[in-house]
């Protein structure tokens, strides 16, 4: 029988391999060319995994020899313990039926009988190649059978077999390279995916929701299944197939789970469960190793990988890929590109259960404010009808002729009365403008007109103190700020009046309006008696009084400063001091024009 070149041939697979992306068709080619170029009825290519194990991954000739070999794992050492006892033909590795060392158990046998001559193949006996790079490693293994003749091969079929096999060879060197390379690129823009969706939220489901189906598709999978360790709302987590179906997980899956998940993060490494392969890693106990196929079996998958998520020393939960039945197994690069992915999803997890935290902690603060609010709001209006009630009594009495240590007596009833009612009246100013669900009226407002409202109900106690109050205004027109006019004026008043008390008697107030940067801006500057330095941190806050001896000699509820911050952030502005002890200070407040 005349054959075509190997080489030529050979040169025409490696041609379309490199057109291909699958390195299992570049082989299936291979092998297909084997049994047209060196008249053998089948061909089977392994492929050395560096896990050790040679997989099938390429049958030509014969059916029922493809649905038996394909996918099967054969340790090396079985292999070098096979071809200790085989004749060196060249590169070829024979070894005759009667050498075979007793217990092996061939993958697969031909159904036929060996025909009664000398040198006629026989069923049992063993022609393979070692499929080597060009650095002499080993790459793959070619194996023939059933030779067209009945015959084993003479010298002439031996050289086309051997020359076949150094070119496929380097055609599965090469072939296997390509397919690493073009797995890489896959995974890694799977990775890039999976990261870029997972940082961007700060949710554990919605990380979940965003990084499921980027998973399934950068890893061929059929489905996966992820799991956190504090998520409260689902303890045992679900599996999530690429339809959206759920697999129930049994209380001994869940702790065996935790416990490999745990583990894997502790030693940087994946499990792996394969049906195909029985291979269970790492290991486990019997019952466990039961229990984890049943499951695999339950699910209808035929391997599962599993990846711990985790940030640093902690290991915050697990990802398990699943692949069915007829797809392949897990390569090295996949299991690596798992690893880093389990990386980079267990920090974006970590930030998010660190957000959720926060969050929460917000939640409840937001909500002891509201209690708070409600608390001032509910005693302001309790105090506030029998103080209405003690200061009528009081206008009563003062009409009657009384005794003068009383009068004086009902006079500090009346002062206290008095000063009491100003909290009340604070109290509630500061629960009405820190409620965020209060509206309030959003209109141009002249902050000219507001101050000028403020100095004329201010006038007399200025004027008693001999101070020089200064308006300052540009000259192209009013400054508009937008807001609620009684709220502004509530602001001009709290400052203006701050500025009267604190100022001693002589000195002099200036109140400026102007435009700055876009913003309109109210500034009140005084000659008094300053704050120091330690008093601004706190200045703003509710109830709080300087430990100034002289500040202290002016009446005061300590919450005029914190309503005035309220309402000035209330309306999208900011108020800001610098103010210098003993030398006086300057308050400016920045709001959104009209």
């Amino acid at each position: 029988m005349e054959h075509e070149d190997p080489t030529r041939l050979i040169n025409e697979v490696l041609a379309e391999a490199w057109s291909r992306t699958a390195l299992q068709d570049a082989l299936q080619q291979i092998a297909e060319g084997v049994t047209e170029v060196a008249g053998f009825g089948v061909a089977a290519v392994s492929v050395l995994r560096e896990s050790g194990e040679f997989e099938v991954v390429a049958v030509a000739g014969n059916d029922d020899c493809r649905e038996t070999l394909l996918g099967n794992f054969t340790p090396l050492a079985d292999i070098e313990a096979e071809l200790a006892v085989a004749e060196e033909w060249g590169r070829l590795r024979f070894v005759p039926h009667e050498r075979l060392p007793e217990g092996v158990a061939l993958g697969w046998i031909p159904d036929q009988a060996p025909l009664q001559v000398e040198n006629a193949w026989h069923p049992l006996d063993l022609l393979v190649a070692p499929l080597l790079d060009d650095d002499g490693r080993w790459r793959g293994l070619l194996a023939v059978d059933l030779p067209e003749d009945g015959m084993r091969p003479d010298e002439v079929r031996r050289r086309t077999l051997e020359i076949y096999a150094v070119q496929a060879g380097r055609a599965l060197a090469s072939a296997v390279e390509r397919q690493r390379l073009v797995e890489q690129v896959q995974l890694a823009s799977a990775a890039r995916t999976i990261v870029r969706k997972a940082s961007a939220r700060l949710n554990f489901d919605q990380i979940l929701d965003e990084c499921k189906q980027a998973i399934v598709d950068g890893f061929a999978a059929q489905g996966l299944w992820i799991r956190i360790f504090d998520q409260v709302a689902d303890p045992y987590g679900q599996m999530y197939t690429a339809e959206g179906e759920e697999a129930p997980m049994t209380d001994d899956i869940v702790r065996i789970a935790n416990a490999v998940a745990m583990r894997c993060w502790e030693e940087q490494t994946v499990g792996l469960v394969s049906r195909r392969r029985s291979t269970i890693r790492p290991q486990l106990s019997t019952e466990d190793a039961r229990a984890v196929m049943e499951y695999v079996d339950t699910l209808g998958m035929s391997s599962l990988l599993f990846v711990p998520l985790g940030a640093g020393a902690e290991c915050l939960g697990n990802l398990a890929i699943a692949r069915a039945p007829g797809q392949p197994e897990w390569t090295d690069v996949e299991t690596d590109a798992a690893l880093d992915i389990g990386h980079d999803l267990g920090r974006a997890l970590l930030n998010a259960r660190l957000f959720e935290r926060e969050e929460r902690l917000v939640d409840e603060l937001r909500q002891l404010d509201g209690y708070k609010s409600r608390l001032i709001s509910t005693i302001s209006h309790e105090l506030k009808n029998p103080l209405t009630a003690i200061q009528g009594h009081l206008e009563m009495l003062d009409e009657s002729d009384l005794q003068p240590s009383v009068r004086h007596a009902l006079e500090a009833i009346g002062r206290s009365a008095g000063r009491v009612s100003r909290i009340v009246e604070d109290l509630l100013v500061l629960s009405r403008v820190e409620n965020p669900k209060l509206p309030f009226e959003n209109v141009p407002v002249d902050l000219q007109k507001a101050v000028e409202s403020c100095l004329d109900v201010l006038a007399f106690q200025a004027a008693s103190k001999q101070l020089t109050v200064s308006l300052r205004v540009p000259s192209d027109g009013p400054v508009l700020a937008l807001g609620d006019e009684r709220e502004l004026e509530q602001v001009c008043a709290n400052l203006l009046s701050n500025a009267i008390k604190y100022t001693p008697a002589g000195r002099s107030i200036t109140v400026t309006i102007s435009r700055e940067g876009g913003r309109a801006v109210l500034q009140f500057a005084d000659d008094g008696i300053g704050i120091s330095t330690e008093d601004q941190v706190s200045l703003f806050e509710e109830f709080f009084r300087t430990g100034n001896p002289e500040a202290l000699e002016q009446p005061g509820t300590g919450l005029g400063l914190a309503i005035v911050r309220r309402i000035v952030e209330r309306h999208g502005g900011s108020i800001d001091v610098r103010s210098t002890l003993g030398e006086g200070s300057i308050f400016r407040v920045a709001l959104n024009p009209a």
